[in-house]
């Protein structure tokens, strides 16, 4: 699985948050990259997303966060 949204080395913009949590009506699943400085600052930003967009943190590997939301029931995108 390849990260479907990357946070650059400027950060968070409300751009981005928007974009991942529409990502996330259809993927559920989902890996977020981020490329930001040290350790707290990427802790920082996926904490911030999840937050956000009502994802859980499931695994972080390095700069790799893995987040999940459970389809809302009537999303307009069909289970797989």
């Amino acid at each position: 699985m390849k990260p479907v949204v990357t946070i650059g080395s400027g950060g968070l913009s409300d751009a981005v948050l928007d974009e991942f949590t529409r990502s996330l009506d259809h993927h559920e699943l989902m890996k977020l990259k981020v490329n930001l400085g040290d350790r707290e600052q990427r802790d920082a930003a996926i904490k911030q997303v999840c937050e956000h967009s009502g994802a859980q943190l499931i695994q972080r590997v390095g700069n790799i966060g893995l987040l999940f939301r459970k389809k809302k029931k009537g999303s307009r995108f069909p289970e797989l």
